[in-house]
């Protein structure tokens, strides 16, 4: 039964990653492809939303300052690679050949903050293109979109222009970089205002950079983060290698889970930083190297679950084994280690672009259900533990337990609170204008688990009197030596107690 069991795990991971593989493509930095979209009619208008990315200002303004094989090194730009733009080929046929202009699409980038200077709020209109009204008061320029210049800087917003030409059916963009000396959350929309052009798509990539690299700037700080972190797990790491091997001769099962979640925590941010290093110099996302980094964060997840589960449930501590419930322990941590990695996958190797709102809320709901499967679970088994430690009045253990308890209790609260700022946070900035400070949501939940990691190793600890919190078959589960010392009817106590113990053992071994 056992080995039916594994290769039945093999399959169904097997069977994950290879769907996997043929729906993900390779994730290139802030590159945003287009491939063959359409246009959204809105007012008068047809946009398309290219993208948009926090950019940072850059490093160096003059272009003499930089070397010549390197052109824009430490600068922040938005570069158009291959734009061209398909209409249909009723609308090409309806234009005169010789015409030099016969349609005409627009590139717009603007930072947010200047988001009410395209159309023509200005002019108290709700018209995104200029019509023969306004072009005839002088305020804007026939079949062009309406943008109020910045009177600081006349050339942003930016606009660049393409034009089809006779009865051509595409129109393809002049390759054209523009630099961007001023940190904001920047848009990128591509208009037209012919009506003849409808059905119109577009295909080709703009490449986003920041001075220091092609991390978008809303995951620049993490690298940063995950830099410090691998030297926060390394240091765990190292204090508790040394209280193991001062101890060993008193270390028991549990220690060896600990230990394996300590050392998952070092790899997983350790590959973490190497896989965002990798993303900033060279603009790419290799699978491979995302695709490892991916899976030690998700089996580190769900390990650290179990651990959390076991602990909770007392194991090697009320109880040597878990019995019958290690089955079905295993099967949930299966299951969540197959949604969690569906879900990060999905998210780091898809397209820079966002996941649709469906699609997230699929892979999302998941996780979710089976992390509040898990908290469920794990209070439900505390609160068991607690109640026979009590009844076996085994002060020390469950002093212990206790702080463990109230340990949980407050990172879950501390949870709650962050979900619920999360949820403030995304309603009150729909626009990503908070974009520099975004990166603390994913940092928290990396803290919060190496904070709960950190209160295990303290209270479990290797040490020379293992008996605190280690299953002691000999000396009866439920002895209290300090009950001993209490009373005067030792022996009666010790048979009472050695029968109470038999019963908990039954009780636990049908558990």
């Amino acid at each position: 039964m056992g080995s039916d069991n594994r290769y039945l795990i093999r399959f169904l991971i097997g069977l994950m990653l290879l769907l996997l593989s043929c729906t993900i493509k390779e994730a290139s930095a802030s590159i945003h492809e287009y491939n063959d979209e359409a246009f959204i009619p809105r007012s008068n208008a047809f946009f398309f939303h290219g993208g948009s990315e926090g950019l940072y200002a850059s490093k160096v303004h003059d272009s003499s300052s930089t070397s010549p094989d390197k052109p824009f090194q430490g600068k922040s730009f938005i570069r158009f690679e291959d734009v061209t733009f398909v209409r249909t080929k009723l609308a090409a046929s309806k234009q005169p050949a010789m015409q030099q202009s016969t349609g005409l699409v627009e590139a717009i980038i603007f930072e947010v903050k200047d988001r009410e200077r395209i159309g023509g709020a200005f002019l108290k209109t709700n018209a995104i293109c200029c019509d023969p009204t306004l072009a005839q008061a002088g305020s804007c320029k026939l079949g062009e979109v309406i943008i109020q210049k910045d009177q600081d800087n006349q050339e942003w917003p930016k606009r660049i222009q393409t034009s089809f030409a006779g009865k051509d059916e595409e129109a393809k963009m002049k390759p054209e970089t523009v630099e961007i000396n001023s940190t904001g959350m920047y848009y990128l929309y591509f208009m037209f205002c012919n009506p003849e052009l409808q059905g119109t798509l577009i295909k080709g990539r703009t490449v986003w950079k920041n001075p220091n690299g092609y991390l978008p700037g809303k995951m620049t700080p993490l690298m940063t983060f995950y830099g410090i972190m691998s030297l926060a797990y390394l240091a765990l790491g190292l204090i508790w290698f040394l209280r193991f091997v001062q101890f060993w001769k008193d270390v028991i099962q549990l220690h060896y889970h600990i230990t394996a979640v300590i050392a998952l925590g070092m790899c997983e941010m350790a590959v973490w930083y190497f896989e965002y290093a990798n993303f900033n110099s060279t603009g790419s996302r290799p699978m491979g190297v995302t695709l490892w980094a991916v899976t030690f964060s998700t089996v580190k997840k769900t390990l650290s679950r179990l651990l959390l589960l076991v602990v909770s449930m007392g194991f090697g501590v009320v109880k040597p084994t878990l019995g019958g419930i290690t089955s079905k322990v295993l099967l949930l941590g299966l299951i969540y280690f197959l949604a969690s990695e569906a879900l990060q996958l999905v998210e780091h190797l898809g397209n820079i672009n966002d996941l649709s709102k469906k699609t997230e809320l699929f892979l999302v709901l998941p996780v979710a259900f089976l992390d509040s499967c898990f908290i469920v679970w794990i209070f439900s088994s505390l609160s068991k533990t607690l109640e026979k430690l009590q009844m076996r009045r085994n002060m020390a253990k469950l002093d212990l337990y206790r702080k463990f308890t109230n340990s949980l209790a407050v990172s879950v609260l501390l949870s709650i609170a962050w979900i619920g700022f999360e949820l403030y946070f995304n309603a009150t900035d729909p626009l990503s204008e908070l974009w520099q400070v975004a990166w603390i949501i994913p940092a928290f939940w990396t803290l919060l688990a190496y904070s709960l990691l950190v209160v295990i190793c303290v209270l479990w600890a290797p040490s020379r009197n293992p008996t605190r919190y280690a299953y002691s078959e000999e000396m009866g589960e439920d002895f209290d030596e300090e009950g001993i010392a209490l009373t005067s009817s030792v022996d009666i106590a010790t048979k009472l107690e050695r029968k109470g113990l038999g019963e908990d053992l039954e009780e636990d071994k049908r558990e």
